[in-house]
């Protein structure tokens, strides 16, 4: 019998390429190493000669990709000392941060947007143990203030204003380079505050560039689209807005903290942004789901609309390799999913067996 080495996350995976030295205490929950689903239906769905890949990382342990870079932040703060952690968050972040406080033995404050955050986002972070303060405002307003608070209070920012976060989540890029043995052509992602575009980018720069000893692992480089809610488009705007709103509440932000990285990664990767309605988003969530199996929250979905937008236009070409990150899973949010199903009751019969088979049957 062959014994399989044990995966033990992404920073002793990608020790070499982090900064990490190496006798630092790693903070750990086993997060990367999600899986890269080729479609099958849905490119017979819509007719094109495509190959899109999803990268789901709603199978982290927390269920979104902020696991990526909580254990780079979180397992450099307590490196440092720190003795408690604070971030601003629409619920993914503050749940990764309140996980991995609770691994490293710390504390964590989380500001949240009163009556903005999704359910199962909420109930995680409560039972995690984190501090939670709600505000009477917006993420980009408690963006803000605990970017403040750090000179009136012992914490250390978590939010991807913190550089290792985006060390942890360019590791993402790594693994799918490692999987298809090259980029894609084409990587779709959602946008909000933009430091998951900006750190995949920096992912497949490092990748495709010797740095020191670390030879290239290929050189191809993909084009980067970024796609936001349409009432949440700082980047279609060019501007950043004041009251963004969307269904899509991870990324309902307008005043992305990674502006500028985002727009050199689309610039030098000759990508774009552009934005999808809400109705665009859930029912490319809605066509994932029902014929592929894959459910994620409404944000991860902004992806695939996008994609299927670009690839419909011709923008993005027949024949394209393409890659679209799903941030978080759908259980994040039921109650969007839910309502997305009114439609679809449960069927209550009598507990017999003849009531069983006609149901079965009926529906066949």
């Amino acid at each position: 019998m062959t014994i399989r080495k044990r995966y033990t996350g992404l920073i002793e995976t990608y020790r070499d390429r982090l900064p990490v030295a190496d006798g630092t205490r790693l903070i750990s929950l086993g997060e990367g190493n999600t899986p890269l689903i080729q479609l099958q239906n849905i490119p017979r769905l819509i007719g094109k000669d495509v190959d899109i890949y999803v990268k789901f990382e709603g199978l982290n342990p927390t269920g979104s990709f902020k696991d990526r870079g909580m254990t780079m932040a979180v397992t450099k703060a307590v490196d440092e000392g720190s003795q408690a952690i604070i971030c601003a968050s629409t619920g993914n972040t503050s749940a990764s941060a309140a996980a991995y406080a609770v691994r490293a033995g710390i504390k964590a404050f989380v500001l949240i947007p009163e009556g903005k955050i999704a359910l199962g986002k909420l109930a995680q972070t409560l039972m995690y143990g984190a501090k939670i303060i709600q505000i009477n405002g917006n993420f980009d307003q408690g963006m803000a203030l605990v970017k403040e608070i750090v000179d009136h209070a012992p914490v250390s920012i978590v939010n991807s204003i913190n550089p290792f976060r985006l060390e942890g989540q360019k590791t993402a890029a790594f693994e799918i380079i490692d999987e298809l043995g090259t980029a894609p052509d084409y990587h779709c992602l959602p946008v909000g505050n933009a430091g998951n575009i900006s750190a995949y980018w920096k992912g497949y720069k490092e990748y495709s560039t010797d740095i020191g000893s670390l030879k290239a692992v290929t050189n191809k480089r993909p084009v980067m689209c970024g796609y936001q809610a349409a009432g949440a488009a700082p980047f279609i705007a060019r501007e950043m807005i004041d009251h963004p709103e969307t269904v899509a509440t991870a990324i309902r932000i307008g005043r992305p903290q990674s502006w500028d990285l985002a727009w050199a990664a689309q610039r030098e990767s000759e990508g774009w942004f552009d934005a999808m309605t809400d109705e665009q988003i859930l029912a490319a969530q809605k066509l994932l789901s029902s014929n592929e199996g894959v459910f994620c929250e409404p944000a991860s979905a902004a992806s695939l609309a996008g994609a299927l937008h670009d690839i419909k236009l011709g923008n993005i070409p027949e024949g394209s390799t393409i890659v679209c990150t799903l941030t978080g899973n759908g259980i994040k949010d039921p109650d969007i999913a839910i309502k997305q199903c009114k439609d679809a009751h449960p069927v209550t019969i009598e507990a017999d067996l003849d009531a069983v088979k006609k149901a079965i049957l009926d529906s066949l």
